[in-house]
C-alpha cells in the first residue's frame, strides 16, 4: 500500500510537471507579446516626438523667411520712397 502511494505521487507529480511545462509556453509568449507591445509603443512615441521637433523647426525656419520676407519689402519700400523724394527734387531743380 505504500509503494502505491508512492506511484500514485510520481504519477501525479509527472502530470503537474507536463501541465507546467505546456502553460510555460504560453505564459512565456505572453510575456514576449507585452515586451514587444512596450517597444512598439516607444517606437511609436519616438516618431511622435521626432515629428513634432521636426514642425517646431519648419515652423522656426518658417518663421524666420517670413521675417526676413517682411525687412525685404520695408527695405524696397523705403527705396522706392527714396528714388521718388529724387525724383521729385530733380523735377523742382528743372
Amino acid at each position: 500500500m505504500e509503494n502505491g502511494y508512492v506511484i500514485l505521487g510520481i504519477v501525479a507529480l509527472l502530470f503537474i510537471c507536463m501541465y507546467g511545462y505546456a502553460y510555460a509556453s504560453v505564459v512565456l509568449e505572453k510575456i514576449q507579446e507585452k515586451k514587444l507591445k512596450k517597444i512598439e509603443l516607444k517606437k511609436e512615441q519616438l516618431l511622435l516626438e521626432e515629428k513634432i521637433l521636426k514642425q517646431k523647426s519648419r515652423e522656426e525656419k518658417i518663421g524666420q523667411l517670413n521675417k526676413r520676407s517682411q525687412e525685404i519689402k520695408l527695405e524696397l519700400e523705403r527705396l522706392e520712397q527714396k528714388k521718388q523724394e529724387r525724383e521729385m527734387k530733380n523735377l523742382k531743380i528743372s
